[in-house]
């Protein structure tokens, strides 16, 4: 048995028209050669979403993986080949299903040197524990699949993505520029209205009617400010008398004219705008209270917190139910983490999908832009001595230049990547104590 195993999951490869593309194809062939050429007894197991099966809506079947063969014949190529040297095993995903009802997918997957395992988890053993894998779909109500190995027991995320999701694929690139694809990568799903707005206002606006706009929401939170200062000296608080009769401007001539033109404008939409906004407040407060209640709206934050808590939830019903597992392993939700809970580990394996990191802009009241970044990680488990070492490593790859000069201007260098808190390099001595560390 391997000594030493390797996790990726949610490579969501494939699709209808602008997905057929895969942005780190010459990465993942890369990975795929240096663990043939590590000479480890290893394992590398995938646990599920390597295909988008679900983003191909004009074929059925085996159809589906003809198509990816003729889409990436590299990526395959390169599996067999690492395969002669380093078991390969799959899972299902939500995304990827069908290859657990057809029995065919295993001969054909096996050509490549690929184990597909069709069922909903397995288990590996390390250092005498027991490692416990799955994709984790079957704790998303969305995703749950009611009767594993039915292709007819479809969840309800099936018709989303079909209907959504390959849409995207089909129409992506009639647009100004090819963003419509990406929509796979928006996590959590809810997050979907804010990113097409977004991508509306920075890409597919009018650009006549993209710059008009433009100095009324970048100057908003200076009229506040400078009719808070006129409040002030109108009332007598201050003596400053540079917001009511503001010499500064009147000085630089034509610029200062436009600028004064563009606040007093400001101002009236403003004023008009704060007469509707205390009605329509309290109107929107209460709507979306109602939403709450109905579990219809939540904050995206406290979404991604409830929905990962149900994977620790399940972790440590499958501690509790098989005290021998150690690790509970899964991916799904795209966001790699590594969680010490008591004696025991949880792993979430990420995605290699391009991954959004939506920022505010640095001033305006402008939409926020969704800056794009890859992750590319995997984790590495092995026997050492007795000990278990679980290793996260990343794959360098240089962010996609989505964004336009107007995003770029907008948003500070600091935060254009979203930093993962995951530690990367963790010894699981005998007797239960870890040592965590950073490297």
């Amino acid at each position: 048995m391997p000594k030493t195993y390797y996790f990726i999951s949610d490579l969501h490869i494939g699709g209808d028209e602008a997905l057929g593309v895969c942005d780190y194809e010459a990465e993942f062939i890369g990975f795929l050669q240096q663990l043939a050429a590590s000479g480890e007894e290893a394992e590398l197991i995938i646990i599920g979403d390597i295909f988008g099966l679900w983003e191909f809506t004009e074929m059925k079947g085996l159809a589906k993986l003809d198509k990816l063969l003729e889409q990436f014949p590299g990526i395959f190529q390169a599996l067999q080949q690492a395969g002669e040297k380093i078991t390969i095993t799959m899972l299902p995903g939500n995304h990827d299903y069908e290859i657990a009802c057809y029995d065919e997918y295993v001969t054909r997957l096996a050509a490549y040197n690929v184990s597909l395992a069709q069922t909903p988890f397995i288990t590996r053993e390390l250092a005498g524990r027991k490692l416990w894998i799955e994709h984790g779909n079957q704790y998303d109500l969305y995703n749950r699949v009611p009767d594993f190995g039915n292709l007819y027991a479809q969840p309800i995320g099936y018709f989303l993505t079909s209907n959504m999701v390959s849409t995207a694929g089909r129409h992506s690139r009639f647009g100004r520029y090819n963003w419509l694809k990406d929509i796979q990568s928006v996590y959590p799903t809810e997050q979907v209205p804010y990113w097409i707005f977004s991508n509306y206002f920075y890409h597919e606006m009018s650009l006549f009617l993209r710059w008009l706009l433009l100095p009324f929401l970048l100057f908003t939170g200076l009229e506040v400010f400078v009719l808070a200062g006129a409040a002030l000296e109108f009332f007598g608080v201050t003596q400053t008398n540079i917001f009511l009769n503001n010499r500064l401007l009147a000085s630089l001539g034509y610029v200062g004219n436009l600028v004064q033109l563009i606040l007093m404008i400001n101002t009236v939409l403003l004023v008009n705008f704060l007469v509707l906004a205390t009605p329509l407040y309290f109107i929107w407060r209460d709507f979306r209270a109602t939403l709450r209640r109905f579990r219809l709206v939540v904050n995206p934050a406290d979404l991604s917190s409830e929905k990962e808590q149900k994977y620790l939830d399940a972790a440590q019903r499958i501690f509790r139910e098989h005290p021998e597992v150690l690790v509970f392993i899964y991916g799904h939700t795209h966001k790699p983490s590594l969680r010490h809970l008591q004696d025991r580990y949880v792993i979430n394996t990420g995605t290699w999908l391009k991954r959004l990191n939506d920022v505010p802009p640095r001033f305006g009241l402008l939409p926020r832009i969704y800056v794009p970044f890859f992750c590319l990680n995997y984790f590495r488990l092995q026997e050492q001595n007795g000990h278990i070492i679980i290793d996260y490593r990343i794959i360098p790859k240089e962010p996609p230049q989505d964004l336009s000069l107007l995003q770029r201007l907008l948003v500070p260098r600091r935060k254009r990547y979203l930093k993962e808190d995951v530690p990367t390099h963790t010894v699981v001595p005998v007797g239960w104590k870890s040592e965590v560390r950073d490297t």
